[in-house]
């Protein structure tokens, strides 16, 4: 699927074409694109404090004006890594739309309020998981984890099931975006935008 990345249509600040390139994803999953990913499926990239990487898939649950949003435990790798080393990258990449996008920039976690919102919108089986996972720690066995569930499934019967003190929501807050679309005979496009003193962005072809 070719498309054209054209440079007169681009807006100056690149949240917009981030919201319109997932929109697109969405739309070419739901018809049928079966080589697509879940749409919302992302890269996250963190380090720890003395600068070795680490990246896993995440999904990305929430993208307005302030950035890229995405839920987790606090006590996982992620979140002792961001604790120690508050930036990221995100890659998200759609192969059958032939697209590529980029982030990089810092990180903070999203208020209680946020994360509580999202947190009651999960299926209930995910809400227990959250609570028995030791999420990067290691277990005995499966077994293990099995009973943690069981155990807070019996604990909490009929009710709601809270959000647990060590799980939410980060954002990551682009201080830098790139836009890849595929072209024929590797003559890619690419454009750079990077935030600027005065909150604004600046817009760069690179080579491909």
């Amino acid at each position: 699927m070719t498309q054209v990345l054209d440079e007169d249509e681009l807006p100056a600040d690149p949240l917009p074409l981030c919201e319109r390139w997932l929109a697109e994803a969405r739309a070419a999953e739901l018809v049928g694109a079966e080589t697509l990913p879940a749409a919302e499926t992302m890269t996250l990239a963190t380090a720890s404090s003395d600068g070795r990487p680490s990246a896993r898939a995440v999904l990305l649950r929430g993208l307005d004006a302030r950035g890229f949003a995405f839920f987790t435990n606090y006590e996982s790798r992620k979140g002792r890594e961001l604790d120690a080393n508050p930036w990221a990258a995100l890659v998200l990449t759609w192969l059958a739309l032939e697209r590529q996008l980029r982030v990089g920039g810092p990180v903070v976690r999203l208020s209680d309020e946020e994360s509580d919102a999202y947190f009651a919108t999960r299926p209930r089986g995910s809400q227990l998981g959250a609570w028995a996972s030791p999420q990067s720690r290691p277990l005995a066995d499966r077994s293990e984890l099995e009973r943690r569930c069981r155990a807070l499934d019996e604990r909490y019967g009929g009710a709601a099931v809270p959000r647990p003190p060590h799980w939410g929501g980060y954002r990551v807050e682009p201080d830098e975006v790139e836009f890849w679309e595929g072209r024929p005979s590797r003559l890619h496009d690419r454009f750079a935008y990077t935030r600027t003193p005065d909150g604004g962005w600046r817009r760069e072809r690179l080579a491909p």
